[in-house]
């Protein structure tokens, strides 16, 4: 797979989990009125399991490696932890100290994460199934 394809499928399932991630934390938070910590944190999961069986099968087409699916998931989700931890800090400094509006922040900080989450991807975690 050239560069700009994959590149291109990154960013697509980047865009998804993105997707998914701002709309769970905006129905936990301004529908059923879940604080936005625990908000930020339920839809960091959901968005964390989808971006995980995406990018191991369509971004980094890892789907051969079955012995090391289980090593691979728990990286991921370590390394995933990391850019949570930029996430929830970055949302209690923008919504608390700055008094920006929660889902504002959320998709402004969204593009942080991304970055950070293709680079962890796949210099870490997957690092042996591209060629890139």
């Amino acid at each position: 797979m050239n560069k700009s394809t994959h590149i291109g499928l990154y960013v697509f399932f980047g865009v998804l989990t993105t997707g998914i991630n701002i709309i769970c934390y905006t129905l936990l938070a301004n529908i059923f009125s879940v604080n936005y910590i625990a908000a930020t944190s339920i839809a960091w999961i959901i968005s964390v399991l989808f971006a995980f069986v995406t990018n191991k099968l369509y971004v980094f087409k890892n789907w051969n490696n079955k012995t090391g699916f289980l090593k691979e998931m728990v990286l991921f989700i370590l390394l995933r932890s990391s850019s949570y931890l930029v996430d929830a800090g970055t949302m209690i400094i923008f919504v608390e100290i700055l008094a920006v509006n929660d889902v504002l922040s959320k998709i402004m900080i969204n593009f942080i994460i991304v970055v950070l989450n293709y680079i962890l991807s796949k210099h870490v975690v997957f690092k042996a199934s591209h060629n890139n």
